[in-house]
């Protein structure tokens, strides 16, 4: 009945870590021989760890990832020319704390975007909060937000992301009002917080595109001065995978 007391108790105080923790005990005869110092700091251990798990789903809850990508998974394949040794320094995520910028470049298919949300998901796992968006999405949130009157606190929640992630730069023309809208995002996280952005277009021609030269000088100075670049070459990703599932298909037969 005590015991019984006592987890309801525990749960009132939201401690369900320790409960998992504390039945595992009771129902374990292993541990009889530890001293009561050394079966409540397993109790403590268990519950440390739960809350940190339950952290980390709410951090990539919150992402939003398009895709659920995994560091570890990233294909290294020569023809991609991407270095295992350039992506294993940014999953340190060491260039968050430096509020550095990513910009991942690359044709159609190639796997710009699993890279950032692998990127993203290793930063969600390393402690920082991220938020994912395609390009044109986070214009229309923008928008939403806007109508709603509620845009400064959309502002102010992007601001706090330790990493965005801008996905297919490029993709549509934006109209200046968009781009100024875009300047006023990355100058508040200039220096204070990271952004990640892939496109499928070179650094090169970012500033052609952009139409007004002065938008493009201020947009472009706040993104790519203190930025990683990867430029991932190749065919699509997609193309690879079907020419390999024809030639299973061609063995079968």
């Amino acid at each position: 009945m005590l015991i019984e007391q006592t987890l309801t108790k525990m749960g009132q105080l939201k401690l369900f870590g320790m409960i998992e923790a504390l039945e595992e005990q009771l129902k374990s005869t292993q541990d009889l021989e530890l001293s009561f110092e050394e079966r409540f700091g397993i109790i403590i251990d268990h519950h440390y760890q739960w809350k940190e798990n339950r952290s980390l789903q709410n951090r990539i809850k919150k992402a939003r990832l398009k895709i659920d990508a995994s560091i570890e998974d990233v294909d290294y394949r020569a023809h991609r020319k991407l270095t295992k040794s350039s992506i294993d320094q940014l999953s340190l995520s060491n260039w968050l704390l430096h509020h550095q910028n990513v910009i991942i470049t690359g044709p159609t298919g190639v796997g710009k975007t699993y890279l950032a949300c692998a990127i993203g998901q290793k930063a969600c796992r390393n402690g920082f909060s991220v938020l994912y968006f395609y390009l044109p999405k986070l214009f229309r949130e923008l928008e939403l937000n806007t109508a709603q009157g509620k845009i400064s606190n959309f502002l102010q929640k992007l601001l706090k992301t330790d990493l965005l992630i801008i996905d297919d730069w490029g993709i549509e023309q934006l109209t200046e009002s968009q781009y100024r809208d875009f300047l006023e995002i990355l100058d508040d996280r200039h220096e204070n917080a990271s952004i990640l952005m892939t496109s499928q277009y070179p650094i090169k021609h970012w500033h052609d595109q952009m139409g007004n030269p002065t938008l493009a000088d201020a947009i472009l100075d706040r993104i790519v001065h203190n930025s990683h670049k990867i430029e991932m070459k190749g065919d699509s990703m997609r193309k690879v995978k079907n020419k390999k599932m024809n030639a299973k298909k061609t063995k079968k037969s």
